[in-house]
């Protein structure tokens, strides 16, 4: 099992390499060809690691990096990283599918599946990682290909979204290596696991306070947590198709995943400590987010302010510190990669047909494409959490897994965050109201290309059966997850 999950970090790489290969021979589009297939290849690699599931973690590979600072590479998977790391490896397939079939926007599609097998290497090392420092290392692999994505292929305000998206990056970066500076000088170690396992190392309950809200404001500006948030709007609004999914579907479960695995997972009692102010905050971004898709008037941007609700929904879980709450946690990150990769799929291909985003100009989509529509429809009901769907089992066992911890302050967040989900069913439903129903708008009866193309299908349905699929069988997600979150709950409870 060793070498396949070595693979999984390698199989990018040299997609990298396949790509830069088919750019030097002069052959733009089979580096593009070769680039994708590496992507798929990788995807296999991922769903080979569920070969092995037995132990925890089921697998891990440990080499020296740097001895003179005690420094590893250390990687591994288990129950909490897995369901993400197979995520980010299933959508970036898709993405560069999409992209080597459809083209890019002006063109370079080499180069944009280039970035998105970058994006993809950096988010793969950071859920396998085990050590923190190697953690960082990986975190910031991840910025400069998105940058690169957002700035080169995004809409007309693309510059001013990157250089957001970078500074806003940056800032959560630094917090966090002085965060992992903090644990790994007064631990002696950046092992993961063993910080997890000893309940933070020995670590003070002010050091670990310290380090923990350190490394949760670096991590919660790319969850995002309000008012932590403002980048993500521009960032999803300019970013090309591709970009989007890959930044609202895997992107942001870097800041959840980190929280999980590393701020709570080394810093326990820090994190009970901070607890109460996390969960308040999550629910105020829930809150505040669904207010604000009411007043949206942009396709894309109602979509991207969506996402700040559903993953505060993702961080009250977290917050709670219960078995059910960050398994919720964990499944409402990969509900949501599904989900809110599907609607901006579906954003991107009405913007291409209609040339517009406004959603005034795009009433009556389901009398001139009801394929298309059809799909929109069944992804905004996932997303507010119809049951049967996947968005379902995250928000609902979040609230319950507040209103278990049994005090006033988690009861009165759960009743908030209740609501929240009702402004969600509001505004998605608005949504649909403006653009499938109704007389053609301007834009939708000037539309050409209709009906779903082949690359549509192949790249929506895939997330329609998986979000399908998680909604009627969660426990697909869950299983995986019980013995390593027990593991965290472990140190908590020391």
């Amino acid at each position: 099992m060793n070498a396949v999950l070595l693979s999984v970090l390698v199989v990018p790489a040299l997609g990298i390499l396949a790509v830069g290969a088919g750019a030097w021979t002069g052959n733009r589009r089979l580096g593009a060809v070769l680039g994708t297939v590496f992507a798929g290849v990788g995807l296999f690699a991922a769903i080979a690691l569920a070969a092995d599931h037995s132990g925890a973690p089921w697998s891990r590979l440990t080499w020296e990096w740097v001895p003179q600072l005690g420094l590893d590479f250390d990687i591994g998977v288990d129950g909490v990283s897995y369901p993400l790391v197979l995520l980010s490896a299933f959508l970036t397939f898709l993405c560069c599918l999409y992209t080597v079939w459809k083209g890019a926007p002006g063109g370079r599609e080499d180069q944009l599946i280039a970035l998105l097998l970058a994006t993809n290497l950096g988010m793969l090392g950071v859920f396998l990682s085990f050590n923190l420092v190697l953690f960082f290392v990986f975190f910031e692999i991840v910025l400069l290909p998105m940058f690169a994505i957002i700035a080169g292929w995004g809409g007309p305000a693309r510059r001013h979204a990157s250089v957001k998206f970078a500074l806003y990056t940056l800032m959560g970066s630094l917090l966090l290596l002085v965060g992992i500076f903090v644990i790994v000088t007064q631990a002696g170690t950046g092992d993961i696991i063993e910080l997890t396992a000893s309940g933070g190392g020995g670590l003070s309950r002010g050091t670990q306070l310290l380090a923990f809200t350190l490394l949760a404001v670096g991590l919660a500006i790319k969850a995002p947590l309000w008012p932590l948030h403002s980048w993500l709007p521009d960032a999803h609004t300019e970013a090309p198709t591709v970009g989007s999914v890959i930044l609202a579907g895997v992107l942001l479960k870097l800041g959840t995943y980190g929280l999980i695995r590393v701020a709570v997972g080394v810093a326990p009692e820090g994190a009970e400590q901070a607890a109460p102010t996390l969960a308040v905050l999550a629910v105020v971004a829930i809150i505040a987010a669904g207010l604000i898709c009411l007043a949206q008037t942009e396709l894309k941007r109602l979509i991207a302010y969506s996402s700040v609700g559903h993953m505060g929904f993702v961080l009250l879980g977290i917050a709670t510190l219960t078995e059910a709450g960050l398994t919720a946690a964990l499944i409402g990150n990969v509900a949501h990669g599904l989900i809110t990769g599907l609607l901006f799929f579906l954003a991107g291909s009405v913007k291409d047909r209609a040339h517009t985003g406004e959603l005034a100009r795009l009433g009556g989509l389901r009398e001139v494409a009801p394929g298309l529509s059809g799909l929109l429809g069944f992804a905004a009901i996932a997303s507010l959490g119809l049951p049967g769907l996947a968005g379902f089992w995250g928000e609902a066992f979040a609230v319950y897994a507040a209103v278990q911890r049994d005090q006033t302050l988690w009861t009165v967040l759960a009743v908030v965050a209740a609501i929240g989900a009702a402004l969600a069913a509001a505004y998605l439903l608005r949504m649909l109201r403006l653009v499938t129903h109704g007389p053609p708008g301007e834009a939708v009866a000037a539309m050409s290309g209709t009906r779903l193309r082949a690359v549509e299908v192949t790249s929506f349905v895939p997330l329609a059966v998986g979000v399908l699929a998680v909604g009627l069988l969660p426990f697909i997600v869950q299983a995986p997850i019980g013995a390593a979150v027990s593991g965290i709950l472990q140190a908590i409870s020391r």
